[in-house]
């Protein structure tokens, strides 16, 4: 692996740190990392990028992994960028794609972050991981450190969905359920750092997880020819996805790998039922208030405070995007009409970014002509308790009437 990190940087004031060293937040806030990107420009080429195998790890300049031997992969590939034409039909829009990370490794696009956060932990002696999750996390954490032969903690609401649960005990991981939300969680996490001794992996406390997340802006831009959308809709909860993103696009940017400078307007999707960066948003205020009594379908987003609100609504308004909150209620409905669609196994927090859509399409926020994504960021296989299936009962003993079924469809 090749390093071009110079230091890392502080979200909050740029005071500035050494890498190589475990680091977790600065005065309660995010850090980031930076980069020599003057070197890597005249390291490496965007088409020498292009010509690698379809691995995350294509972007090794781009990220912050230092040895080959640190490396914790499960095969964590680059994912379809899909038109899907029949549910832009329904909401609109002409030019209406998914990206779609229901394909990686652990179902979900945690396995992104999970992979630098887990290889960086690696690399600097760390033997021992902690998490609060909502779900999704918490597995591909457990998968990623039992790749990397860590030992592995997980807490998570107890109503989390049970097979958030069933992965990360099959990898190992030690799993606790809390009688909370994923903020009560994180306060277990902390209590036990001192005893227990190990590194707390929430989001955005370490610096790491948004340089894997980073890689989905990348691969954006690479799979639309170096130029970036009109529009991205991404479900929040913690945001890491966003803020990766958005770094990814400046980073490009400052590379001259884009072939034109528009940016892409960022929309932070939430539900109704849990929508701090919304509120916040929509208030003019540059951090989020905590959500009281935060409850949604969509468990992924149901994050009432995140410790990076500030950088998601920096990326937002600098984007000259937007923050929706969409009916809780409208989730399932669109995810089951979207699947049906296409085919593609859109997760309840990406049916709550087609809910968004077509909200932004009716007022005309978005144009029915422009280019837009979808960030599907899970399988809708992990989530079969918000739909159980309604199948009609047949008796291969009895005549079927086969007229009615087919009118029925």
């Amino acid at each position: 692996m090749s390093n071009f990190v110079t230091h890392l940087e502080s979200a909050i004031d740029q005071t500035r740190f050494e890498p190589g060293q475990l680091l977790t937040l600065h005065r309660d806030r995010p850090i980031w990392v930076r980069y020599d990107l003057a070197a890597i420009q005249r390291s490496v080429t965007r088409s020498q990028m292009e010509s690698r195998g379809p691995s995350l790890w294509r972007w090794r300049e781009l990220l912050p992994v230092q040895s080959n031997s640190a490396v914790a992969s499960l095969g964590e590939s680059i994912t379809p960028l899909m038109a899907i034409p029949r549910l832009g039909k329904i909401l609109g829009l002409s030019d209406l794609w998914v990206k779609d990370d229901s394909q990686l490794p652990t179902g979900s696009f945690k396995s992104r972050g999970q992979a630098v956060a887990i290889s960086m932990a690696r690399e600097l002696g760390v033997k021992r991981v902690g998490i609060p999750t909502a779900g999704n996390a918490g597995g591909a954490m457990a998968a990623y450190a039992a790749r990397a032969g860590m030992e592995a903690f997980v807490f998570m609401p107890s109503d989390t969905p049970a097979i958030n649960k069933f992965e990360a005990v099959m990898a190992g991981a030690r799993v606790f359920a809390v009688s909370g939300l994923i903020t009560d969680c994180g306060q277990l996490v902390r209590a036990g750092k001192e005893s227990m001794g190990w590194f707390d992996m929430s989001t955005l406390k370490e610096p790491y997880r948004i340089e894997g997340k980073k890689t989905m802006g990348l691969e954006i831009a690479q799979q639309f020819q170096w130029q970036l959308p009109d529009v991205i809709l991404y479900p929040t909860g913690g945001g890491t996805g966003l803020i990766g993103m958005w770094k990814a696009f400046q980073e490009l940017l400052e590379l001259g790998w884009l072939d034109s400078p528009k940016m892409p307007r960022m929309v932070s999707v939430q539900s109704s039922g849990c929508a701090p960066i919304v509120r916040a948003f929509e208030a003019g205020q540059r951090f989020a208030e905590p959500f009281p009594n935060a409850a949604t379908i969509a468990s992924g987003i149901r994050v009432p405070a995140a410790v990076g609100d500030f950088m998601i609504l920096d990326a937002v308004r600098s984007s000259c995007g937007t923050a929706i909150a969409v009916p809780d209620e409208n989730i399932l409905p669109w995810m089951k009409q979207a699947i049906a669609a296409e085919g593609v196994s859109f997760c309840p927090e990406s049916a709550a970014c087609i809910c968004a859509a077509s909200m932004l399409r009716e007022s005309d926020w978005i144009k029915s002509n422009e280019r837009v994504v979808i960030y599907n960021c899970g399988a809708a296989q992990k989530y079969p308790h918000v739909a159980p299936p309604e199948l009609q009962l047949l008796d291969p003993n009895q005549a079927i009437d086969w007229k009615r079924i087919a009118d029925r469809g």
